[in-house]
């Protein structure tokens, strides 16, 4: 016999073992009870009727709408001479997870979903859908959590009876279809129905009528499942079992909450054909109530009617999502149910877009406290305006500025509006006497957020490039080479992403002054880094030595005198691009004659690599240069090339 034929028959032997031991198993645990007494399980069989088959508890079973699946039942089949193969099993399995998994899947989108995301060009999805859908979550209630005291016993629960005293031993019943356990000397007690908190009392009574000095405990051990159904604009209807502990919630949950057309705010629960409760699902989602969340017993049905008015809220608020409203609710209230405002809302007003209001076609204004007082309509898209991202004029912004290096007093400093560079520059005690005033390095963050998105066009146009290289290759390299380049090119454009531009303003200034332009008027968050003289210049890129070489004081060396330093360009250099960036943060290419130019402090020279015509690389060279331009320094070119 092979290993396969022995794990099938060691599966099915496991399986036939468990489904015989739930057949098996006692409801006694009592041990040592005196002969004759209440627990005395000795004389049950002769006084109890004969007990009813076991039920099968919701842990162990699969529900899938109002179908179940559990191992024992494929295991032990009425053609037991035929059992099913390892195969037949996994097949079976797999096809309940499958259902369970379609179950689970989200509501399509409804009528009024599409609306919205036509008018405001994303989706918006309805409020409460996430939080509803099971996904990786489990809504049932424990069959092992804390008995409330309003529970009801029900047939299939088991109670457990401890006694002291007198009479002493502990047992368990199960309450049988009738509603009753059996006590031997006491007889049938009626539990069903009777409240958890009133068990003790009602054991008492009965075990009084025959005993006296004694004491008596209680406890539930197992909760029978019961059996509900879900009706209506349910995501997946059809019956479930569940915890005798489960609520409406619990039920409506794992049914996967209402379908995109069923109603948020209205779960009705009936009992033998009587409405005894009606949930509105934003108690539990938003405001965290279960006061209405009515226990659920057997044989209940929960019908979800179609959804009320539904409205969309966007804007500056807590959580944008199309919401359903009941009749008579109010702007205001919709807003408290989208969390109200945030903290950069306008909270003087709200527009509202009415999807009837032929008449008056577009945005209407309504002040918060009209809201207070105005019904919301169906089909209404409610936006709160955002304050805190408008862009005020600079005559209207205070201006907190950084001041570091080379300065006085360097720190931060507070000024009015319309602020000029100078009068900083005083307050941090002007430039020491070492500084570099060429070199003063101006940041400002509005220039970096313009610089960001000119390096992100950038960056899509070497994208655009390389994917079209397999289209514009080179016929005479073969599949490696050219396989080669576009790696390598990938391993450039993955380094670009990473790198950021750093804001700089580019001011005019005389490489020999000692004073900073006057004409600066500041902006908020503005840093300004004064550094001291520098001494060298750097020569980086396709030469034979890249290094940093010091200035020769009283010397006017030129770019080119500093190229041969380095040991002069190495054949795949590309002469015609070499290009100077400067300490204050200019670029000077060859075509504007930087290498007969005069070498300042703080230069920074960079020979580029030759590429082939029409290539990725012939487009990395030429975009190069726009990179210094939207502010990355030399130093991070550098470290990308």
């Amino acid at each position: 016999m092979n290993i396969v034929k022995i794990a099938k028959r060691f599966l099915i032997i496991g399986l036939r073992v468990v489904a015989l031991a739930a057949v098996l198993d006692t409801s006694a645990i009592g041990q040592n009870v005196p002969a004759g007494s209440p627990l005395d399980p000795s004389t049950t069989t002769s006084n109890q009727p004969a007990a009813n088959p076991p039920q099968q508890s919701s842990g162990s079973t699969t529900i899938v709408g109002s179908q179940s699946f559990t191992p024992a039942t494929i295991a032990d089949r009425p053609n037991s001479s035929n059992p099913l193969s390892l195969e037949d099993l996994i097949k079976a399995q797999q096809e309940v997870l499958d259902r369970s998994t379609r179950a689970k899947s989200p509501p399509s989108p409804g009528e009024f979903e599409t609306y919205v995301e036509r008018v405001i060009g994303r989706k918006l999805p309805r409020f409460g859908q996430d939080l509803t859908l099971p996904a990786q979550r489990d809504f049932a209630a424990p069959s092992t959590a804390t008995v409330p005291p309003d529970y009801r016993l029900n047939v299939g629960d088991t109670v457990v009876i401890y006694l002291t005293g007198s009479v002493e031993g502990s047992v368990e019943r199960e309450i049988d279809t009738n509603g009753r356990i059996f006590l031997p000397s006491v007889g049938h007690i009626q539990l069903a129905g009777v409240r958890y908190a009133d068990l003790r009392d009602k054991i008492a009574e009965a075990v009084g009528r025959q005993y006296r000095g004694y004491s008596v405990g209680v406890g539930i051990k197992k909760l029978r499942g019961i059996r509900v159904y879900v009706t209506g604009f349910a995501n997946n209807p059809g019956a479930f079992t569940v915890s005798g502990l489960s609520t409406i919630a619990n039920a409506v949950f794992q049914a996967g909450g209402p379908s995109s057309g069923g109603s948020f705010r209205s779960v009705k629960l009936y009992r033998n054909g009587a409405e005894v409760a009606d949930f509105d699902l934003y108690q539990l989602l938003r405001g965290g109530n279960r006061v209405n969340d009515a226990v659920l017993q057997n044989e209940d049905v929960l019908f979800i009617p179609p959804a009320g008015e539904q409205v969309a809220v966007i804007g500056s608020v807590q959580q944008e999502a199309i919401y359903e409203a009941k009749p008579g609710e109010t702007i205001e209230q919709i807003l408290a149910a989208a969390g109200g405002p945030n903290v950069l809302a306008d909270t003087g007003r709200v527009i509202v877009y009415h999807a009837q209001d032929i008449a008056n076609v577009g945005p209407r204004e309504v002040t918060r406290a009209a809201a207070a007082s105005t019904d919301v309509e169906g089909g209404d898209i409610i936006q709160m305006l955002s304050s805190g991202n408008l862009v005020r004029p600079i005559a209207q912004q205070s201006v907190l500025v950084r001041v570091e290096g080379e300065v006085y007093r360097p720190g931060n400093y507070y000024v009015p509006p319309n602020t000029p560079l100078t009068t900083v520059m005083t307050l941090a005690g002007g430039l020491t006497t070492r500084a570099f005033a060429f070199g003063t390095k101006l940041t400002r963050q509005s220039v970096r957020e313009q610089q960001r998105e000119s390096y992100v066009e950038a960056i899509k146009q070497l994208e655009l490039t390389l994917a079209a290289a397999p289209l514009t290759a080179d016929s005479s390299l073969n599949e490696g080479e050219r396989a080669s380049q576009i790696a390598g090119a990938r391993a450039v454009l993955d380094r670009l992403r990473t790198a950021e531009p750093d804001g700089r303003v580019v001011m005019d200034i005389s490489p020999a002054t000692s004073l900073l332009p006057t004409n600066v008027l500041l902006e908020n968050n503005d840093q300004i880094i004064v550094p001291p003289r520098s001494t060298t210049v750097g020569v980086f890129g396709a030469v034979y030595r890249p290094a940093s070489f010091l200035l020769e004081d009283g010397r006017r060396i030129r770019v080119k005198d500093y190229i041969d330093r380095a040991g002069g360009v190495i054949r795949a250099a590309d002469s015609s691009g070499i290009f100077v960036v400067r300490a204050n943060g200019a670029v000077v290419s060859r075509r504007r004659g930087a290498l007969n130019a005069y070498v300042l402090p703080g230069d920074v020279i960079f020979v580029p690599v030759k590429t082939n015509a029409g290539n990725f690389w012939t487009k990395l060279r030429e975009i190069s240069t726009s990179l210094f331009q939207v502010g990355l320094s030399a130093a991070t070119v550098n470290a990308i090339r």
